[in-house]
C-alpha cells in the first residue's frame, strides 16, 4: 500500500493507552490473521497481551491521517535492565541464550514485531526500521536478537528453507543460541538445497535481517499456541558492513 511518507509517526509508547493501541494491533495480527492464541489473548476487548508487556518499550508506527485507531506498526523492546526486572527475556522460554548473556555485549531483545496488513510492503516498515536504529545508536546496543515465525507448525513444509538458514546463515559458535524444545533445521541435503526456491518462502522480516548480516540459532522452535515455527535471529552490529550499516541506517527501503 503506498502511503505518503508524511503520515508516519513514530516513537515510544508514552502510556497505558498507547501500549492498549499496540496490543489491539497485535491482536488483529496474530489472533484474528495468523490463528494465534495463547493465555495473554483477551478475545472480549481485542487484546494480545502477555507478563512481559509491563517491563518491555512499544516502539510504535502511527498514520495520523487514518481515522479511528492510528497505530499501524509495532516493536518490543526489551534489554538487560528490563529481562533482570522481569526475571528473564522473552526468548528464553525457547532458546537458551547463555552465549549471548556470557557475551558481556549491550544486548536488545526485539518482539512482537507487527504491521497492519494494509501497511505491509511499503514505507511503514522503514519508518519503524529507521526509529528502531536511532534507538541502537543512542543507547549503545551491540547485539539485537529475536525470535522470528514461519507461519504454521508444519516443519516438513518448511523444510528446505529452514535448512538453507542453517546452511548458510548459522550465527558463530560464541553468540549462538539453541532450542530448548530442539528442532532441528538440518531437513534438507546440503547438495539438493534450491536456494532461491528456499528464499522465496522465508519470511520478509527474516530475509531483512540476513540482509543486514544477520544469523540464526541453532535450531527451530515449534510454538503451537501460536501456530509458528521459530528461529533465533542474531545481528551482531560489530559484524556489520559499512553498506549494511548505511542499509540500515536507511530503514531497509526493500524490506
Amino acid at each position: 500500500m503506498d502511503i505518503p511518507a508524511a503520515r508516519f509517526e513514530t516513537r515510544l509508547a508514552r502510556d497505558a493507552s498507547d501500549i492498549a493501541a499496540a496490543q489491539r494491533l497485535r491482536y488483529r495480527v496474530f489472533v484474528a490473521e495468523l490463528g494465534g492464541g495463547g493465555p495473554g489473548v483477551d478475545h472480549a476487548r481485542g487484546l494480545e497481551t502477555d507478563a512481559f508487556d509491563p517491563y518491555c518499550e512499544h516502539l510504535l508506527l502511527f498514520d495520523r491521517a487514518r481515522d479511528g485507531d492510528q497505530v499501524v506498526g509495532v516493536y518490543r523492546l526489551l534489554d538487560g535492565p528490563g529481562a533482570a526486572r522481569v526475571g528473564h527475556f522473552y526468548s528464553e522460554g525457547e532458546y537458551d541464550l547463555t552465549p549471548l548473556k556470557r557475551s558481556g555485549r549491550r544486548l536488545l531483545e526485539l518482539g512482537r514485531s507487527c504491521l497492519d496488513k494494509r501497511y505491509r510492503g511499503g514505507a511503514g516498515m522503514m519508518h519503524l526500521w529507521m526509529a528502531l536504529a536511532d534507538v541502537v545508536q543512542q543507547r549503545g546496543i551491540e547485539i539485537l536478537f529475536g525470535v522470528a515465525s514461519f507461519h504454521g507448525t508444519d516443519v516438513a513444509a518448511m523444510a528446505e528453507p529452514l535448512a538453507q538458514l542453517r546452511q548458510a546463515h548459522l550465527a558463530p559458535e560464541e553468540i549462538r543460541p539453541r532450542s530448548l524444545v530442539y528442532q532441528s533445521m538440518d531437513l534438507w541435503p546440503p547438495e539438493k538445497i534450491n536456494r532461491t526456491r528456499a528464499m522465496l518462502a522465508v519470511p520478509a522480516l527474516i530475509k531483512a535481517y540476513l540482509r543486514l548480516g544477520g544469523h540464526v540459532g541453532d535450531g527451530a522452535f515449534v510454538d503451537h499456541a501460536f501456530n509458528t515455527i521459530d528461529v533465533c535471529l542474531v545481528l551482531d552490529t560489530a559484524r556489520m558492513t559499512e553498506r549494511q550499516r548505511t542499509r540500515y541506517s536507511r530503514g531497509l527501503h526493500n524490506i
